[in-house]
């Protein structure tokens, strides 16, 4: 075994963090996004000191002049825990929406089961964002607490300390502190000022609202499956809220849908229409009772 994973296996604060980590059992084959951020460093050593073999993903959005050179950073430590390393580069252009284009970039040069290292502070930064986008509960729900997101119930601050306790090196990303990206106002303004109003730590509520909310919300899919969406009464006579799910479920199987188009096949089943238009080209339509999917 590596030595230096050998003492970090020893090490009080990886043993602590470890103890509130999701990773698979020793041996299996993993894969961790490391962006060479405190967190994704941190993500890389507690996943080597798990017994995992894993494999460093490095991704390159080609967006600021210096960042050709920090994949060093990560493969440096990657080499030193033993751990694989593969770098991809990718290209990004400037303009509406970037954090998004970059993300849905980065994953797909990614394994598709690749671990991040997102932390409870994010989980609370995504509730925000959704709260603001007027997302349901599902998106009020946030990260998903499986091995996708093994460190999920870290703080930030533990992720921080356990490479400064190490003495990692660590990549500063000045975009972090950009207050053009919507996730960074919420980070460094909102969350400050909502724990100086609330005289409590804000991040750690959200965290818990979270878990709340999905679990409310996989119950409410639960009973929405059993629902015959295709069945015009039985939609129309359902609770609403499970008769919304239902419908959610039903066109996602297409694309998701929004919220008007939601209520539009409802005015269906309900017999206010005979028909409505879902997006892509097609349409609900309703004929005997029954509600069906037409391309037009």
């Amino acid at each position: 075994m590596n030595a230096l994973v050998t003492q970090l296996e020893k090490h009080p604060l990886v043993i602590e963090l470890l103890a509130k980590c999701d990773f698979p059992s020793a041996g299996t084959k993993i894969s961790c996004a490391v962006s060479g951020g405190p967190d994704s460093m941190a993500l890389l050593i507690l996943a080597t000191a798990s017994g995992c073999e894993v494999t460093a993903f490095h991704v390159d959005h080609a967006l600021r002049t210096d960042s050709e050179n920090e994949f060093q950073i990560v493969e440096k430590l990657a080499t030193e825990l033993g751990a694989q390393f593969i770098s991809r580069t990718i290209k990004v252009e400037q303009g509406t929406n970037l954090e998004a284009r970059a993300r849905t970039a980065r994953y797909e040069v990614m394994p598709h089961d690749v671990m991040t290292g997102h932390t409870a502070d994010d989980q609370a930064e995504t509730v925000l964002i959704n709260l603001l986008r007027g997302a349901g509960l599902s998106g009020l729900s946030g990260m998903q607490r499986n091995q996708r997101h093994p460190i999920l119930a870290l703080r930030r601050t533990q992720t921080h300390q356990l490479c400064r306790e190490l003495r990692i090196e660590v990549v500063e990303d000045p975009t972090n502190t950009d207050p053009k990206f919507q996730r960074n106002r919420i980070r460094h303004e909102l969350i400050p000022l909502m724990d100086a109003i609330s005289q409590r730590d804000v991040t750690a509520l959200l965290d818990r609202q979270a878990d709340l909310f999905r679990e409310d919300s996989i119950l409410l899919d639960d009973l929405a499956k059993t629902i015959d969406v295709a069945d015009a009464k039985l939609l129309a006579a359902a609770p609403i809220a499970l008769a919304r799910r239902a419908i959610r479920q039903w066109l996602t199987e297409i694309y998701p849908p929004d919220a008007a188009t939601v209520e539009r096949v409802l005015e269906v089943a309900r017999g206010t229409t005979l028909a409505c238009e879902i997006g892509l080209n097609r349409e609900v339509r309703r004929s005997q009772q029954r509600l069906q999917i037409f391309t037009k």
